[in-house]
């Protein structure tokens, strides 16, 4: 890879709460008051949103917008799977999080043959189904998305079969079939989920690297011991959503959780998991300025996209090195 390419996207289809589309002007207006020559430095694409969808009456109370949400998908998945061929390195800015389903498609049809492992920083598991769902919010369903995994011995709902349609659309996204394993997936300081969630969870046996294991072995370690279990891995997308901050740092966000990382925490993670030279992608997601003061949400997420972004160019171009 030679250089990022920010991959903007503005659809809050997934979210429950309106305004995150605005989180990427919002990052903007961070820079600019910082005085940071960020958004000049970077070639940008933007992924057209469905947002004007949102004055429509949903259809599909099981997935809200599920029909919506699967034609921006297909586009995310396209201009990720496009940078990727292009050797560029997609850095995703997103408004609600349904859009990762979409980025791991996108990089598993660049690499077919490569297996993907996953980094999810947040304050939620985001592995709900439309069978699962208390809210129908698709931003909850990515991973079961990725995955393939509807978690039916949990199944509180009986989605129509239009919304059964569009769900199995949107998990043979890119390629037919699951993207992911759970062997693969990883969650930073998870810790607000539901039972349907826990379920499935201790089922597949997915780590969750609480605050508590965070704060007592530094995040240097915890990034070490993540690699370690992807071993295997030929890839690793990092997915960042911004309410894994605590909620003191993190108002401007649609469901901010007690007991995230702080902003130095975060900046010191992102830092130690983008130096691994198996990283292709890295996603920042969940900034909603409507529900913020000062736009302070959005000024704490610029200083840690700053700060990934420095360790991704610094490995860019020790790659470019080691490879002349």
């Amino acid at each position: 890879m030679r250089r990022i390419k920010l991959v903007e996207v503005r659809s809050e289809l997934g979210a429950g709460t309106r305004g995150a589309s605005m989180g990427i002007d919002a990052l903007k207006v961070a820079c600019l008051n910082k005085g940071s020559d960020y958004f000049r430095r970077f070639n940008a694409v933007q992924v057209p949103d469905q947002n004007h969808v949102l004055f429509d009456r949903n259809h599909f109370p099981y997935a809200r917008y599920i029909d919506s949400i699967y034609t921006v998908q297909k586009a995310i998945a396209g201009t990720v799977e496009q940078t990727l061929r292009l050797g560029e390195f997609p850095l995703v800015l997103a408004g609600d999080h349904s859009s990762a389903a979409a980025t791991i498609a996108g990089i598993k049809a660049a690499y077919p043959h490569k297996t993907l492992g996953v980094v999810w920083v947040d304050a939620h598991a985001d592995i709900h189904s439309p069978y699962t769902t208390p809210s129908g919010n698709v931003h909850g369903m990515p991973l079961a998305i990725s995955l393939g995994d509807d978690n039916r011995q949990c199944q509180r709902n009986a989605p129509e079969a239009e919304t059964e349609f569009f769900w199995q659309r949107l998990q043979d996204l890119g390629e037919p079939g699951p993207k992911l394993t759970a062997e693969h997936l990883v969650y930073v300081v998870v810790r607000d989920t539901e039972e349907e969630e826990n379920a499935i969870i201790e089922r597949l046996g997915i780590k969750n690297y609480q605050l508590a294991e965070v704060k007592e072995k530094g995040t240097r370690q915890v990034a070490r011991e993540i690699y370690e279990r992807l071993r295997f891995c030929d890839l690793v997308y990092i997915s960042f959503d911004v309410d894994s901050l605590d909620s003191r740092f993190s108002k401007g966000t649609g469901t901010p959780v007690e007991e995230g990382l702080n902003v130095e925490e975060a900046i010191s993670l992102c830092r130690a998991l983008l130096e691994n030279d198996r990283v292709v992608c890295f996603e920042m997601v969940e900034i909603n300025p409507t529900l913020d003061s000062e736009n302070t949400m959005a000024q704490n997420a610029f200083d840690i996209l700053e700060a990934a972004t420095d360790a991704i160019q610094r490995r860019l171009r020790m790659d470019e090195v080691v490879s002349r």
